[in-house]
């Protein structure tokens, strides 16, 4: 609509206002409608109804198949080609999670022919980047050519510390009242956008001696790892690496009287990948 005016000294004003159907536009509130494309109006809810400005009550599905090791025998070394592997996985949100593990390895060079160990967690936000853990934990190992299994008890803490190391912690007491513990820290440092080298350090250590599952008191082994790894997609990394693992005090001579070599260096060739 356009109104044309005089003003007293003959100058000419015009005026322009742009109609909408209603009158002049007003910006819609919670209580007035807006307008939609096409002239539909859509009544605006209450704030109360209005969704939540953070979206942490959805749940989720994540699995890591972290180390998924081939190890081929060092020519002369004792045993046959191995293999080990250590996946984690979790479903949940942003504060309560159901955590699954399992680490396990075939070492014909090492302590048992086969050492598999699965968990299943209850885990809970505390802090930020950190996550108690408890729950359960069942291991199996070959000793003097048979199985022997056991249940435990597990309470952990896992997360993220200064410079973005990757750490998991864990206190663990069997059946039988016997007490061990694991610390593990990983780093990955970015070569390039794809290339990436891995550190990776685990210990275990345990209070009572624990002869069949070849388990001294005190500090028990100490392992380094390297891998080189290319991640092909961000989901699928192909790597080469190294390990290094050797074994202390009581369960040092365990290993040796079980007839294997407490000090071991391996080759290993395998793929990183989650979903």
């Amino acid at each position: 609509m356009m109104l044309t005016g005089m003003l007293s000294h003959g100058i000419a004003v015009t005026v322009v206002f742009a109609q909408t159907g209603q009158g002049p536009s007003t910006a819609p509130t919670a209580t007035s409608p807006s307008t939609a494309q096409g002239g539909t109006r859509l009544p605006i809810p209450p704030p109360q109804q209005w969704p939540p400005p953070v979206n942490d009550q959805q749940n989720r599905l994540f699995t890591l198949i972290d180390v998924l090791d081939y190890r081929p025998k060092i020519s002369g070394g004792q045993g046959h080609d191995d293999y080990r592997w250590d996946v984690e996985g979790w479903y949940g949100g942003d504060y309560n999670r159901l955590w699954f593990k399992s680490e396990g390895q075939r070492d014909t060079a090492f302590k048992a022919d086969y050492d598999v160990d699965v968990q299943l967690l209850y885990g809970r936000f505390i802090q930020k980047h950190y996550d108690l853990q408890i729950g359960s934990r069942v291991e199996t190992q070959s000793f003097k050519g048979r199985n022997v299994t056991r249940g435990l008890g597990v309470i952990g803490i896992q997360g993220l510390v200064p410079y973005n190391y990757e750490f998991e912690s864990a206190l663990f007491i069997d059946q039988a009242g016997a007490v061990s513990a694991r610390l593990s820290f990983t780093k990955d440092l970015l070569l390039t956008q794809r290339l990436i080298f891995q550190a990776r350090f685990e210990s275990n250590a345990a209070v009572q001696r624990v002869e069949r599952f070849t388990t001294g008191s005190g500090l028990n082994n100490l392992e380094f790892g390297a891998r080189l790894r290319y991640e092909i997609r961000r989901e699928f990394a192909p790597y080469v690496g190294i390990s290094f693992d050797r074994s202390f005090g009581e369960t040092a001579t365990l290993v040796r009287q079980d007839g294997g070599d407490s000090t071991q260096v391996r080759f290993v060739v395998g793929v990183r990948a989650w979903f």
